[in-house]
């Protein structure tokens, strides 16, 4: 029977900790999508109902079809945020589980490299190379995960930046249409 030692025993809470910490970070994204998503389908139906509404209240085609035009501008719109909410519960979850995943690694760093300054202490003469090589591999390791990391929030703000862009081009196009349709030119007159 082997007994584990008080660190081993820290290590193994710290690390459920950390399974735990990132599950509930997940489980509250998917919450808040959940939520976005009941909301969404439930102001859909409503305006889907008032659209029949008025559109069971017309008599002649042109009016029927302008009021269809009229529909798709609202749901342009409503799409795009919808979107862009999507996109940010994500982001907001990403960057949570980032923060606790760099958290967790900088715990897990600090004790290797701890073991290996422990290690190099009672190393046995002519094995300062193989110490060297050691401490030269957690150190690239360290650098990669640095890279990842960056280059995964380069990569979010390019995302968010490009949504951005997106989202005010099709924002213009609606408007223009809304300009264009033929409810919007009777209502001028």
């Amino acid at each position: 029977m082997t007994l584990l030692s008080p660190e081993q025993v820290a290590a193994q809470k710290a690390n459920v900790d950390a399974f735990f910490g990132l599950a509930g970070k997940i489980f509250e994204g998917v919450e808040k999508l959940i939520a976005l998503n009941l909301q969404a389908v439930k102001a859909t139906l409503t305006e889907t109902q008032e659209n029949m509404a008025k559109v069971s209240g017309t008599t002649e085609p042109p009016q029927w079809f302008a009021l269809q035009a009229d529909f798709a501008g609202p749901f342009a719109e409503k799409s795009l945020s919808y979107g862009r909410q999507v996109f940010e519960i994500a982001s907001t979850t990403q960057a949570e589980v980032t923060q606790l995943a760099q958290t967790h690694y900088e715990r897990y760093n600090d004790r290797v490299q701890a073991l290996v300054e422990e290690t190099a202490k009672h190393a046995p003469t002519g094995s300062e190379a193989a110490i060297t090589a050691w401490k030269s591999a957690i150190a690239a390791t360290t650098t990669l995960y640095e890279t990842l990391q960056k280059t995964g929030q380069q990569a979010v703000q390019f995302a968010g930046s490009n949504l951005d862009v997106v989202t005010a081009t099709a924002s213009k196009a609606v408007q223009s249409n809304a300009e264009k349709s033929p409810v919007a030119a009777a209502a001028k007159r």
